[in-house]
């Protein structure tokens, strides 16, 4: 049974910079191991600035061995393509993105210090791999076949296409096959990060809970997150309850 949801009464696990919630109880254990958390940044999310990134090195690492920062960089211009852009400027637009994500990702690492422990890659490094292979073809799998795993992610889809589409819009069919596409190429990190970056166990963040989350560990049947993966919401901490516990960190 799941731990309680962000927005419900929970203990977080730390309220002095950010707070984070585990989705279950299987979860919280992953996290209490501490061996390995990953970061994944998508090109154009202005949520994570290098100042951001460079507050959650630092923050992570009280708690974690590791930490690896994968950047989303496939099928960005296909995304620009179904908005109307021609080939040529799809391709320069989602490259200058990309780039700039990679400027703020090495930005904030160097100004958490350039810990040892934190390693950056781009996702695209990853499509020989052979773990990824085989977990990118089971989502591609489970979004024929799993009803259920379908529908929640494209609930993300759409909620990831609204930043580039006018408000009151829903996605046409072109832009939304290719927002499933973006989706499941990150999909492998969330099933499992240990067989791809060999560590024991891991915890991926983000700062909202996605509509997949439960699928991927909630249920008992169908395409699941691996027994060392786990998934948290981690967030800034709301301003009060970060004040109190650094007055009583002082205190102490």
């Amino acid at each position: 049974m799941r731990e309680t949801l962000p927005g419900e009464r929970a203990t977080p696990v730390d309220l002095t910079v950010y707070e984070a919630f585990p989705f279950s109880g299987g979860c919280r254990e992953i996290w209490r191991r501490g061996e390995h958390l990953l970061i994944g940044v998508s090109p154009g999310n202005s949520y994570f600035s290098h100042r951001r990134i460079a507050e959650l090195v630092g923050w992570g690492l009280e708690f974690f061995e590791r930490i690896d920062i994968v950047q989303a960089d496939l099928h960005v211009e296909a995304q620009y393509e179904t908005f109307g852009y021609t080939p040529e400027h799809a391709q320069r637009r989602a490259a200058k993105e990309i780039k700039a994500t990679a400027r703020r990702i090495a930005r904030g690492v160097e100004e958490a210090g350039g810990p040892d422990g934190v390693r950056t890659h781009a996702l695209s490094a990853f499509t020989g791999h052979p773990a990824y292979r085989r977990l990118h073809r089971q989502v591609v799998d489970a979004l024929d076949a799993d009803r259920e795993f379908r529908a929640a992610a494209e609930a993300m889809a759409r909620g990831f296409l609204a930043a580039r589409l006018d408000e009151g819009l829903a996605p046409n069919e072109p832009q939304l096959a290719a927002g499933l596409r973006y989706i499941a190429a990150e999909l492998p990190f969330f099933l499992d990060t240990p067989a791809l970056l060999g560590v024991p166990s891991s915890v991926s963040c983000y700062h909202l809970q996605l509509p997949l989350t439960p699928v991927l560990f909630g249920r008992e049947e169908g395409l699941r997150a691996a027994p060392g993966q786990a998934y948290a919401v981690v967030r800034p901490a709301a301003p009060t309850a970060a004040a109190g516990a650094a007055a009583r960190s002082r205190a102490a």
